[in-house]
């Protein structure tokens, strides 16, 4: 259990410095778009589904995580063995800010434009923290949450 924290805690950590290289702080753009039903799979599945050649990072039973780049930036792409295991990780890189992209056993963070890009091929619930600087983090379309969501 110990060993298992000090992993959530180091992604974590390594979520919060991804976050903040990445976030754009920016006006975000509200077009309208068609999101699919959220992407199930294995990491790889879910990043060939955004043509991702995943930079593994943490591969473990309980975590996996990669990071990612596309045209729209960089990302991190993590898969969890539980429900549980995805809440508490989330919960703790939240403390960071950003944007995540939620489905189920999986997460997609960086920042906004991002996160938004990969929704309309993944599927899933925009999350974002209120902790980072000069962003709202509040609900704006309707589909964002800046709370718990449960699974």
């Amino acid at each position: 259990m110990r060993n298992q924290r000090r992993r959530t805690a180091n992604a974590a950590s390594a979520i919060a410095v991804l976050a903040l290289l990445t976030t754009g702080c920016g006006a975000g753009q509200n077009e309208e778009k068609p999101v699919p039903e959220t992407a199930k799979g294995s990491l790889e599945q879910l990043a060939a589904k955004v043509e991702c050649e995943p930079n593994i990072q943490t591969d473990a039973k309980e975590l996996r995580q990669a990071n990612c780049r596309t045209d729209d930036g960089r990302y991190v792409l993590a898969t969890f063995a539980t429900d549980r295991g995805q809440r508490e990780w989330i919960n703790e890189a939240k403390d960071y800010g950003g944007a995540y992209l939620v489905g189920r056993k999986w997460v997609a963070v960086g920042d906004r434009k991002v996160v938004t890009a990969l929704r309309g091929q993944l599927g899933g619930t925009v999350e974002t923290s209120s902790h980072h600087s000069g962003e709202s983090g509040g609900k704006g379309d309707g589909e964002e949450h800046s709370g718990h969501h449960g699974s």
